[in-house]
């Protein structure tokens, strides 16, 4: 059963530290970069592929130390995300950052994580975050391909109107969610005799 809670986090007001410059490295980064272009980020590693390197030199916001991971690369970060190829080392970065109440991601290591990175879809302002509870990294690419194909271009203009309305509706709360529930109810009903 997957209890992961899901949520997305505003990368922009937090420092994210990475560990390690390698393949995986450069896939974190990017996915850091992908979803949170204003993240602040530190990447330590003795070595860093030219790819990361490209990426920083056009990012003022990216921070390259090219050496072992030190505990006190920890310090003033949010949370951290290891991706090095020596498994010793990654666990005791994670016990580190648990003991400094961080939260870790380690790359391929789902019992050492605190959290996942999820396969994303988007659609302007539309995200759509997939979890296999870390079991099959595989299978939520695949589903996110087929949700990219599923959901329409246009949903930025109906997520304009439907915040227009939302904003001109008058009353409380409760009734403003049962407006706009009532409004986009058109989006799950079923043709009649399927």
């Amino acid at each position: 059963m997957n209890n992961l809670f899901p949520i997305f986090l505003k990368l922009e007001n937090l420092h994210t530290l990475i560990v390690g410059g390698g393949y995986v490295g450069l896939e974190k980064i990017t996915a850091v970069l992908d979803n949170s272009p204003e993240a602040t980020v530190t990447l330590v590693s003795p070595e860093i592929r030219q790819e990361i390197r490209d990426i920083a030199m056009d990012n003022a916001r990216i921070t390259l130390i090219e050496r072992k991971f030190q505990d006190k690369d920890l310090v003033e970060k949010d949370l951290v995300i290891v991706a090095t190829n020596d498994k010793e080392e990654n666990k005791r970065i994670k016990l580190v950052a648990r003991a400094k109440h961080m939260l870790c991601n380690v790359a391929d290591t789902p019992d050492l994580c605190d959290f996942y990175l999820s396969s994303v879809v988007r659609k302007g302002n539309l995200k759509v975050a997939i979890s296999t509870n870390g079991m099959s990294p595989t299978m939520a690419k695949r589903l996110k391909e087929v949700l990219n194909e599923a959901l329409p271009d246009n949903l930025e203009t109906a997520m304009e109107q439907l915040k227009a309305v939302r904003d001109m509706l008058k009353g409380d709360f409760a009734y403003k969610v049962d407006e706009l529930n009532r409004i986009t109810s058109v989006l799950v009903e079923k043709p009649e005799g399927k």
